[in-house]
């Protein structure tokens, strides 16, 4: 249908009481196989580029790739640079076709995070495009601890950017491999309190299926991050189709029969935070 923005289809999700999910991309055929998946259910979803991605392929190879997947696909498709802290990247993403950035200032002092936000706000809206910020730290598994998002502080940070989404920590966890956290769902009505936009969740593979699917259902998170569940899904089924076959080398031919295989945990993944569907 259309590339669009974070804020357009956020506005949307709130307004029905569902969440967007925040789909990790590391090249083609991941965008490609989660569209796939996407028009399949008829939901729109969010392609992200981290900077993993981007280490591997330069934004001005990525930013026209995904804008012509979203023309050319039958649902919504929000492209998002996702944990950029550099300005001038973001600006690069915007100019190469990104409709949304995220400014990450989450490790920086709160004031200095502050002001780069809202520079950042200043810049996309030149390009009639949306930012997502974060405040607190989600941390890594086995890496950089968190540090929950303070609810006062949630309330000046949103009052002095704007933002049109923010991502906060409040138990969730970036690389968790198994669905065992437990969202503090007591500071996420905190927050809501004080910021009105809608709120994000990185890190959603480690937080149990049922959880998602009540944060999307009764609460102001409308877009929830997954990166590590999918890839652990591509993992095994490439692992078993390389040992049933052998013989077989080609790369297209070998990624088609491992990505199909990844099309009904997409399906399920997005449908989990679509309590209207």
């Amino acid at each position: 249908m259309t590339l669009s923005t974070l804020s357009q289809e956020l506005h949307v999700a709130r307004s029905k009481r569902y969440a967007l999910a925040g789909l990790v991309i590391l090249g083609w055929e991941d965008a490609k196989y989660y569209v796939k998946a996407a028009e399949e259910i008829n939901c729109p979803i969010i392609l992200q580029v981290g900077p993993n991605c981007r280490e591997n392929t330069p934004i001005e190879i990525m930013g026209p790739m995904l804008k012509k997947l979203a023309e050319d696909a039958s649902i919504n498709i929000v492209t998002l640079l996702d944990h950029s802290t550099n300005l001038k990247e973001c600006e690069r993403a915007l100019d190469n076709g990104f409709s949304s950035i995220m400014f990450d200032g989450s490790n920086m002092e709160l004031n200095e995070n502050i002001d780069l936000t809202c520079k950042a706000v200043e810049l996309a809206k030149n390009y009639g495009a949306s930012v997502e910020a974060e405040l607190g730290v989600v941390g890594y598994d086995q890496g950089i601890k968190s540090k929950f998002t303070e609810p006062k502080l949630a309330q000046k940070f949103y009052a002095a950017t704007q933002v049109d989404a923010l991502a906060i920590s409040v138990g969730n966890t970036h690389l968790e491999q198994e669905k065992a956290t437990e969202v503090d769902t007591k500071l996420v009505s905190q927050i809501e309190k004080f910021v009105k936009c809608p709120l994000v969740i990185h890190g959603g593979s480690g937080i149990k299926t049922t959880q998602l699917h009540w944060l999307a259902k009764n609460t102001a998170i409308c877009k929830i991050n997954i990166g590590t569940q999918l890839r652990q899904v591509f993992g095994e089924n490439l692992r078993e189709y390389l040992l049933n076959n052998p013989t077989i080398f080609d790369r297209i031919e070998i990624l088609s029969h491992v990505y199909e295989k990844i099309i009904p945990t997409t399906k399920k993944i997005i449908l989990n935070l679509r309590p209207d569907k």
